[in-house]
């Protein structure tokens, strides 16, 4: 009977600690280090049906001081939101490249989603919160009201690399988590992010539907075997009314030496700004063009001991690199690896698949008689745009290469950045000189 009570106990006070940190299950379970299968295991001790560890118990009970040091020493921690000009929500995360350009202009963060664990670390580690998991499982009512929605959907399904098969494929429907969120909470403005390659997937079809729907001139049904939960199928039914407009943009022209283009669908709510005309409000960034060199973005490793060198590639890898691109050369294409110098204007895009072998970008290190490297990953961070305080090592080599492969160049979203939180200025001030007396 004792020990029936004593894990009835710890179940309750495991439960309390969870609610009490705002944690899901599974943020809880990835705070804790646990594998996939965490979420199951903190149902199990909250419901008494088995307990943690000594040591796992421990761990629980330091969560909330392990919690409060990250945010003590996170480089980007906000500001109080009292102390903000406005809000936004930071959807499909990463590891907030897209975030930090809105916060330096004074907006506060008050709602996160990234399902990604290791991108949850690098997060937490950064702006010292630990964002929520998979959004699918979140109801849009749950999510705080905000200015601004933000969004860089998931672009495997659009992407060179994936599938294409863009709204057929999990992936490509998370975009309409966008919507469902859009229908519920109304934001002012959003900013998407995509891959270029989302311009012209299935003949443009892609992307025309995702305008319409944006605009509220979707008439059309989605087809029924294409995975929606029924909130988000609901949504579809109310009609958005945003004016929308888009354009691919391109990191090397914003000041990053590297030929990355990705394409934003920008929006702003015509049913809250009456009568303002953002053709005249916003306007796309324009882009400064100063040249580019990729040796402004590397570290000096010269003096590095080959026995702490994990960035020059093996020998093997380097042969394999080399066969496979005189394979392709007899073939009469220009695939295979990509090597660069202090010298050259850009690189080729950073991807997510970087961590493999790095053979989209490997650093010439001929001057020092050695082989190609990879970048280090603060060159990728500076790569991307992200300021040097910026911290890189909170996860594995490996795992911080997926994350800025993944992520956006933060000199394109702070020149865009600033162009849309100027246009909801302006429509604002047009808004009350043109709404009549009450």
């Amino acid at each position: 009977m004792s020990t029936v009570l004593i894990n009835n106990d710890i179940a309750s006070q495991i439960k309390s600690i969870r609610e009490n940190l705002g944690l899901g299950r599974t943020e809880f379970a990835n705070l804790l280090g646990m594998a996939s299968t965490g979420e199951r295991t903190v149902r199990g001790w909250e419901t008494g049906e088995h307990k943690p560890t000594a040591k796992k118990l421990t761990d629980i009970y330091n969560l909330e001081s392990e919690l409060k040091s990250h945010l003590d020493n996170a480089p980007f921690k906000q500001k109080h939101l009292s102390e903000s000009e406005f809000s936004f929500i930071d959807l499909f995360a990463g590891i907030g490249g897209i975030r930090l350009p809105f916060q330096k202009l004074r907006g506060h963060c008050v709602f996160t989603s990234e399902w990604d664990k290791f991108a949850q670390k690098t997060y937490l580690t950064n702006f010292g919160e630990m964002p929520n998991g998979d959004i699918t499982l979140i109801a849009a009512s749950d999510i705080p009201n905000h200015d601004i929605l933000l969004g860089g959907f998931p672009c495997q399904a659009f992407s060179q690399a994936g599938l294409k098969q863009g709204f057929s494929d999990t992936r490509g429907t998370m975009f309409f988590e966008i919507q469902r969120i859009l229908t519920e909470k109304k934001p002012k403005a959003f900013v998407l992010e995509n891959v270029k390659q989302l311009q012209g997937h299935d003949k443009g079809r892609t992307l025309n539907t995702i305008l319409d729907i944006l605009r509220g001139n979707f008439a059309s049904q989605i087809p029924s075997d294409v995975p929606l939960s029924d909130e988000t199928r609901h949504a579809l039914s109310e009609k958005l009314n945003y004016w929308v407009d888009f354009k691919v943009l391109r990191a090397g022209d914003f000041g990053a030496p590297q030929n990355r283009e990705r394409v934003f669908i920008v929006g702003f709510d015509k049913s809250h700004f009456e009568n303002c005309d953002f053709d005249e409000l916003f306007n796309w960034p324009t882009p400064p063009k100063t040249p580019t060199r990729v040796g402004d973005i590397l570290e000096d490793l010269s003096e590095i001991a080959s026995s702490n060198d994990k960035f020059t590639i093996s020998e093997k890898l380097w042969a394999g690199h080399q066969r496979r691109k005189e394979e392709h050369k007899t073939k009469g294409n220009g695939f295979g690896y990509s090597l660069f110098n202090a010298e050259s204007e850009y690189t080729n895009t950073i991807s997510a698949r970087y961590y493999k072998d790095g053979s989209e970008i490997l650093i010439d290190q001929s001057e020092l008689n050695k082989r190609p490297r990879k970048l280090t990953p603060r060159e990728c961070a500076r790569l991307q745009g992200f300021p040097e305080e910026y911290i890189v090592d909170a996860v594995s080599q490996g795992q911080i290469y997926k994350q800025f492969g993944n992520s956006v160049c933060m000199k394109v979203v702070d020149s865009l950045a600033a162009q849309v939180v100027n246009a909801i200025q302006l429509a604002s001030t047009n808004h009350k000189l043109n709404k009549p007396p009450s």
